[in-house]
């Protein structure tokens, strides 16, 4: 039996240690101590209750701290922290049975410097070990229910509440899918020990939050900003974000929380929600770079002129590193920014966050050491923030935080995507089970340096080693992806591929699909996602899918299109989103239907980035997705996804080396605008060149024969690389 411990903000470390480390140590008792947690509301403001401990077999144990040897007037201290608890405990009709709560509440003073007492009352204090052990043990819950525990956890962590969908569901059939996706939505009731870690544990200095898409990472940033708001209402609190739109569900999120916690409205101007780039005129718009600029009396760019000034691919990088280099005084503007999904930001940006911070420099952010798929993911912190990172702005880094423990949190569960998904996902965003082409022994197209990367996000190594050049198969399991995500849908159903020999019968059959949902599925207009990977062409590719909806009298929009910038979903009208991924990152919907998918599957160039595209679309799905294309293009990326199911969904390859990744790279890098259309001219040229040749109005002797020599050299350099 063990007890996890989170240890949120308090005042009373000597007493908080003393109580965790016996509880942990002395053994004979399981469950969940949080200290400086829960917030609970009052009449005179938000409580905080010293520490609480959730047991399965005991309830709910309440502990007043006493840090000194004066244990004060504790009997009026316990009457009235079990009085607030149970107020709060008694809204949830779960707990209730008639007018008693259905879980036992106990409490206790725990003060271990307390000098030893008789106890003659039934206000129990303790001040041993041995006591404390002894009192816990006399505890009891005689009717103790795992489900009665975990709406406990979910009431005390106001989850339930605070994650309710802006439209409440109306189904008639218990099996369809609106009945299916209501079921999953209230599922997942309460936070698991490391999201409730992520929340309620703040180090002095930098936190690292990593996960998979779908860990919970924005939720756990939203309720951390929050909870940290009402724990230290002074302070000055920043969250950014580059996905626009997922500035009203952050704001949203901080809301019922705050309301939960403290039953106030959040002080929207301590408490930011802010883009990451920003503009200068506009104070809706402002955003955290532009902010700095401000403060700093440095030189802004909207990102158009700063693409033009820096000319490179990077431009926010080199923007903020300019910012950087400008200012020539530190400029504290917060106590605590976070940042999501950070592995879309350049190293720059968090380096520009920590200057805009007090001395104790907290900076938490968040990533996805898979989402973005690129051939790293982000540096280390060491890497971004130690001396000789070449901004103006470089700090001393001796340690990772005064706890590792707190200072790098990984989200190992995945709560949106099923298993089935997950790995899809996946497999189809490395290439593993991708034909190789010609003279190639692999059809992979992008990996990681760093192996441990799969185990630590929850990937199991089921045979082989995770090592260069070493055969490996890796699986997911119910641990870190459960069961209840996949079991509602038969494996067929919670993923089809659909392959269409036109693109008028890819839409034809989309059209019909989204009627279906609507009409027959039970799925709201905001249940449906349509992505086209590629947001380059997304508005043309989806313009005929929408006019034949809206001769059905079926609404739809693109996000940011027929929106306002921060509007993803249109709840209030009913319309189904059309998106391109970046816009649909940090969003979700119980049906995902990926169109034009064949674009994905091969490229001259660019293709690691198409597949990364394709990867982020399939992850915003929390239940079915439907992969449709055209040609045979789509046919061999639906191939690539029969080999894989074929494989119970695990992913079977060979880890490439050192060299072998640096090829990848090269082969599949990405290319910038001015790149991309050098390639295709020297294209065009080749390709007249050879048809030239072919149609005998060339001849190759009309070529200089040292010109010739060169040219099959290099050709053979590049072929004996394949």
């Amino acid at each position: 039996m063990t007890v996890n411990v989170t240890k949120g903000p308090t005042k009373k470390h000597v007493a908080s240690d003393r109580l965790a480390r016996t509880l942990v140590e002395n053994g004979g008792i399981a469950g969940d101590l949080f200290i400086g947690y829960p917030i609970v509301a009052t009449a005179s403001g938000p409580y905080v209750i010293d520490a609480l401990l959730l047991s399965p077999h005991h309830g709910i144990i309440i502990f007043d701290l006493v840090e000194g040897n004066d244990p004060g007037d504790y009997r009026a201290r316990q009457d009235d922290i079990a009085n607030k608890l149970e107020a709060r405990l008694r809204n949830y009709p779960n707990l209730m049975d008639r007018r008693d709560l259905r879980i036992a509440v106990h409490v206790m003073t725990y003060g271990p410097a307390v000098p030893a007492r008789e106890q003659n009352d039934d206000y129990l204090i303790v001040t041993t070990d041995e006591a404390l052990m002894s009192a816990l043990s006399g505890f009891s819950w005689p009717h103790h229910s795992a489900s009665v525990l975990e709406a406990a956890l979910s009431a005390i962590e106001n989850i339930a509440t605070v994650r309710q969908p802006l439209q409440k569901r109306t189904v008639k059939a218990t099996d369809s899918r609106g009945a299916k996706l209501e079921e999953l939505e209230q599922s997942i009731a309460t936070l698991d020990k490391d999201q409730n870690r992520a929340v309620i544990e703040t180090a002095n200095g930098i936190q690292r939050i990593r996960g998979l898409a779908g860990s919970g990472k924005t939720i756990v940033l939203a309720l951390k900003a929050a909870y940290l708001h009402v724990r230290y209402p002074e302070w000055r609190i920043a969250v950014t974000f580059q996905t626009r739109s997922l500035k009203a569900q952050f704001r949203r999120l901080i809301h019922n929380f705050v309301l939960e916690q403290a039953h106030q409205e959040p002080n929207w101007d301590r408490l930011r929600v802010v883009n990451a780039w920003g503009g200068r005129r506009n104070a809706d718009r402002d955003g955290i770079y532009s902010e700095f600029c401000r403060l700093h009396d440095a030189d802004y760019f909207p990102y158009d002129t700063a693409r033009r000034h820096f000319r490179n691919r990077t431009p926010f990088a080199d923007a903020c590193e300019h910012a950087l280099g400008q200012a020539r005084e530190h400029r504290p503007a917060y106590d605590a920014i976070l940042v999501d999904e950070a592995q879309d930001f350049p190293p720059a940006f968090l380096r520009l966050c920590y200057a805009l911070l007090d001395d104790h420099k907290r900076l938490i952010y968040a990533y996805d050491e898979l989402q973005s798929l690129t051939e790293m993911s982000l540096p280390s912190p060491q890497e971004i923030f130690s001396p000789g990172s070449g901004s103006a702005h470089d700090v001393q880094f001796p340690g990772f935080g005064y706890d590792p423990g707190s200072s790098d949190i990984i989200l190992k569960r995945c709560y949106r995507n099923s298993r089935p998904v997950l790995t899809t996902a996946h497999a189809l965003g490395f290439g593993i089970y991708r034909q190789p082409p010609e003279n190639a022994e692999s059809g992979l197209i992008q990996m990681f340096d760093r192996p441990t990367l799969w185990t630590d996000t929850g990937y199991a190594v089921t045979s082989g080693t995770l090592a260069d050049g070493n055969r490996v198969v890796l699986q997911r399991n119910s641990e870190t992806s459960p069961d209840f995500l996949e079991t509602h849908s038969s494996r067929d159903d919670l993923i089809r591929f659909e392959v269409f020999e036109t693109v008028e019968e890819q839409n034809a059959w989309l059209v019909e699909a989204i009627r279906n949902n609507l009409q027959h599925d039970e799925l709201r207009h905001d249940d449906i996602m349509v992505i086209n990977p590629d947001p380059r062409t997304t508005r043309d590719n989806v313009s005929p899918v929408r006019r034949q909806l809206f001769e059905m009298e079926i609404n739809s929009h693109i996000a940011g299109v027929d929106t306002d910038p921060d509007v993803f979903f249109r709840t209030e009208d009913q319309s189904i989103t059309f998106t391109g991924v970046h816009r649909a990152k940090g969003n979700e919907a119980g049906m995902v239907y990926i169109v034009n998918a064949h674009e994905s599957h091969s490229a001259a160039f660019n293709l690691a980035t198409l597949r990364n595209q394709l990867f982020t679309a399939i992850t915003r799905s929390k239940a079915w997705i439907r992969v449709v294309g055209v040609g045979p293009e789509m046919e061999m990326l639906r191939q690539e996804y029969e080999a894989l199911k074929a494989r119970d969904f695990s992913l079977a390859f060979t880890y490439p080396t050192a060299d072998e990744r640096q090829h990848l790279r090269i082969v599949h890098r990405d290319m910038t605008e001015a790149e991309s259309k050098s390639l295709k001219a020297w294209q065009r040229q080749f390709t007249g060149l050879v048809s030239g040749l072919e149609s005998g109005d060339i001849q190759a002797a009309d070529f200089d024969p040292a010109l010739l020599s060169k040219f099959f050299k290099l050709i053979g350099s590049v072929s004996d690389a394949d």
